[in-house]
């Protein structure tokens, strides 16, 4: 990735630690149906990923829903009820759902609803529609009260304390402090099987990327090498692996790799990318944007890349890119080495260096579930 200079990476990050009881009342009721679209889903006691696990669903399964709590809906299907993780269900609005006896019905999904929530991470877009293509508006902050004006899907309309009005993504309110964001995110099931991971080959088509010092590798290449061994390992692993782009002909718009992220209910997005520095600088670099959403993913990252490959980690660090910030995922983009540093070129160029990093990178993933 070109850039003019290298930020220090973050050395020491201190440990959020999250005060407060989890208040009464949840999220306004729902009424409708929805579509499972994990490949098995987990049905819980409670709204909780340490509740007790009352049965499970199969993909395409429909279910009634009834009522959602902290990113968890309430379904029934049959004479199974319970709480399920919210981003594995697919809402179909005035469609058929499988009413109490199994059997399908009409049903009318409610439109909109009201009441109270609070910003559950550190910084919140609101905009001007229901989803990242619009414009952003401003930014919320974590525990900025917010009013619930209506509900479109996955996003909410609120209203803020100053007045502003907007659209905001509705896993990052609630009225739970209890748990970050990412947690909220993920499902209830360990390690890899059945997730979905979005890997996005960075640059392609005229965009290059970097070209290496010595041997003149091109970036946008060594991306999808290294994204297509990624994606290689997580489907050998259980999980669903999904590209933003798969020949280097293409070049998808920044907005479009976060469109694929969202639309595929992604759990997690990891960016991959080869760096370039006019220092003599060597080594891995692991991005976030938010210290909730996506700092939990990055360490694990960044800790399995350490452990395995030669080239040195220089940790992680805040990086403000496109794909991290508008992304409503957690997400992740990997530096895996310094086109610019004769040395590194000669090591990462290789698909035995890039086979080590996709390894280390699907080791990571599986870290960050299982921390759940």
């Amino acid at each position: 990735m070109k850039r003019t200079f290298l930020k220090a990476a973050i050395i020491t990050i201190l440990a959020m630690n999250w005060i407060g009881t989890v208040p009464a009342q949840a999220q306004p009721n729902l009424a409708g149906s929805a579509k499972v679209a994990a490949t098995t889903l987990n049905v819980r006691s409670q709204p909780d990923a340490g509740s007790k696990v009352v049965g499970t669903l199969s993909n395409n399964t429909v279910v009634a829903i009834s009522d959602e709590a902290y990113g968890w809906i309430k379904v029934k299907s049959g004479n199974m009820s319970g709480w399920v993780a919210g981003q594995y269900l697919i809402k179909q609005t005035g469609s058929t759902a499988a009413n109490s006896s199994g059997k399908s019905g009409s049903v009318t999904t409610a439109s909109g609803s009201s009441g109270n929530a609070n910003v559950l991470v550190d910084s919140l877009y609101m905009r001007k529609g229901p989803g990242t293509e619009h414009t952003a508006l401003g930014v919320l902050s974590q525990g900025d009260k917010l009013q619930v004006m209506e509900r479109n899907q996955d996003w909410v309309k609120v209203k803020a304390a100053n007045g502003l009005n907007g659209w905001v993504f509705g896993k990052y309110i609630g009225s739970q402090p209890a748990k970050t964001a990412a947690q909220q995110l993920g499902s209830s099931s360990k390690g890899l099987q059945g997730k979905v991971i979005v890997i996005d080959p960075g640059h392609g088509g005229n965009d290059n990327g970097v070209i290496g010092k010595k041997y003149a590798s091109s970036e946008k290449t060594l991306n999808l090498k290294t994204s297509l061994y990624l994606a290689d390992k997580l489907r050998s692993a259980g999980a669903q692996a999904i590209l933003t782009r798969t020949s280097d002909k293409e070049k998808p718009e920044l907005s479009k790799r976060v469109v694929i992220s969202e639309s595929k209910h992604a759990d997690a997005f990891i960016s991959i990318h080869y760096n370039s520095s006019p220092k003599p600088v060597s080594g891995t670099l692991t991005f976030y944007y938010s210290k909730t959403k996506d700092m939990p993913l990055a360490r694990k990252i960044e800790s399995r890349l350490d452990q395995s490959l030669e080239l040195k980690s220089n940790g992680i660090s805040f990086g403000d890119y496109h794909v991290l910030r508008e992304n409503a995922r957690p997400s992740a983009l990997v530096e895996l080495g310094f086109l610019s540093n004769a040395k590194d070129e000669g090591i990462v160029r290789t698909s035995a260096y890039q086979q080590k990093a996709a390894e280390a990178i699907v080791s990571g993933l599986k870290d960050y579930f299982n921390s759940m």
